[in-house]
Formats: structure tokens, sequence, C-alpha cells
């Protein structure tokens, strides 16, 4: 039996982890504060991290408020590591599932932890009244008088707008690169490489000069 214990712990783990895909990403997010760790099986800081954000995710399976959960980039859940911006593995991120913060912090178990205990409490929801403000509480009873079809299109409004922000707000960047680089190239031509040429060997001279004294 005991030689057995090892299978069966790492078939107990898993069977508590959660993996989310689009197809089950709204469901298992509903009304909470995440913690994603994006992945690919074979990221060797990924099999690092991985007992214990395993352990962090058995620790939080029966949370109303909060779900830890793995996203797999080699699988399924691709088009979420696109969406959300996972350059390398293993990508953290936590918050609102619909406006993700990149997590910088520690990864042993009991850094995990203690970032989870202290930064993802429950916030205002339609779950949490009592953690809402009076002006919050109105507008979700503003919100639950509207049909379906008005929130969705108010809900997909706000995204749009956001959406066009990001891409007003790459395209500044993309012209500030290019006013940056341009900038660069006209110190460059105004003689900045010449000069640095003309320096190193005048220091090169003084460095030739000194070495003959001392040999004198």
């Amino acid at each position: 039996m005991m030689k057995h214990l090892p299978l069966l712990l790492a078939i107990g783990s898993s069977a508590s982890a959660i993996e989310l895909t689009p197809e089950n990403f709204e469901v298992e997010t509903h009304n909470k504060a995440v913690f994603l760790k994006m992945y690919a099986p074979w990221c060797g800081h990924c099999k690092k991290i991985k007992p214990d954000f395993d352990k962090l995710m058995e620790d939080y399976t029966s949370s109303e408020s909060v779900l830890i959960a793995d996203i797999d980039c080699t699988a399924d859940g691709q088009p979420l590591c696109e969406k959300f911006g996972a350059k390398g593995y293993p990508t953290l991120k936590y918050g609102d599932p619909s406006d993700l913060q990149a997590y910088q912090g520690g990864r042993s178990y009991d850094e995990l932890k203690e970032f989870v205990e202290n930064i993802l409490k429950p916030s205002c929801g339609v779950k949490n009244l009592d953690l809402c403000s009076d002006d919050e509480k109105a507008k979700i009873e503003q919100y639950s008088k509207m049909s379906l079809q008005e929130l969705t299109s108010a809900v997909e409004k706000a995204e749009l707008m956001i959406e066009e922000l990001e891409d007003a707000f790459e395209e500044e960047v993309d012209q500030l690169e290019l006013k940056y680089e341009a900038k660069i190239d006209e110190i460059k031509q105004a003689g900045y490489l010449l000069m640095v040429s003309v320096l190193e060997g005048k220091e090169g001279e003084e460095i030739v000069g000194a070495e003959a004294k001392d040999e004198l």
C-alpha cells in the first residue's frame, strides 16, 4: 500500500486542481477574486512552483469568494493566455477576472498564501452586499432593474470603450517609440559615434604613453 501512496497523493492533488479554458472561465470565476497560473507543461520554472501552487489551490477549493486556478497555455487554455498577455511561463495574475494584474511577489507556498490572504479579500458584489458602500448598492439595484438585453448592451459598450482606450494607448506608445528612435539617430548623426571613437583613441594613446614611461 505504501508504495502506491505517492500516486494516490498525486491523484488527490490533481483532482482538486481547476484548469480554466474559454468554455468554463465565466462560470468558474463568477463573483470571485482570482489568482491564476498560466503555464506550459515542459517549463522548468512551472514544474518548480507546481507543488506549492497546487497546495494553495487545495486550500481554496471550497471558497465562495476566491478562485486559485491553472491555465495550460499549450492546450485548451491557449486563447486565455493570449487574452491575458502571458509572455513567459509561468505567468501569475490576480484580481478581478475582467481586469487582471501581474503578480510580482515570491513563489513559495507561504508567500503565495500570505498574498492571497491579504490581497484577494472578498469585494463588493451581488453575493457580498455587506461589503458595498451605499453608492455601490444603489448601482447594483439600478443594474438589477435592467433587462438582460439592456445590461448586456451596457457591458459591451463599456468593454468597447476600454478596448478603444487600450488601442489609443498602444498607438501613443508606438508614436513615442518612433520619436525616441528618431532622436537617437539624430544624436548619432550629429557626431556622437565619431566622438566616442576619437575619445577611445585618445584614451588608448594615453595608456600606451603611460606604459612607455613606466618602462623607462
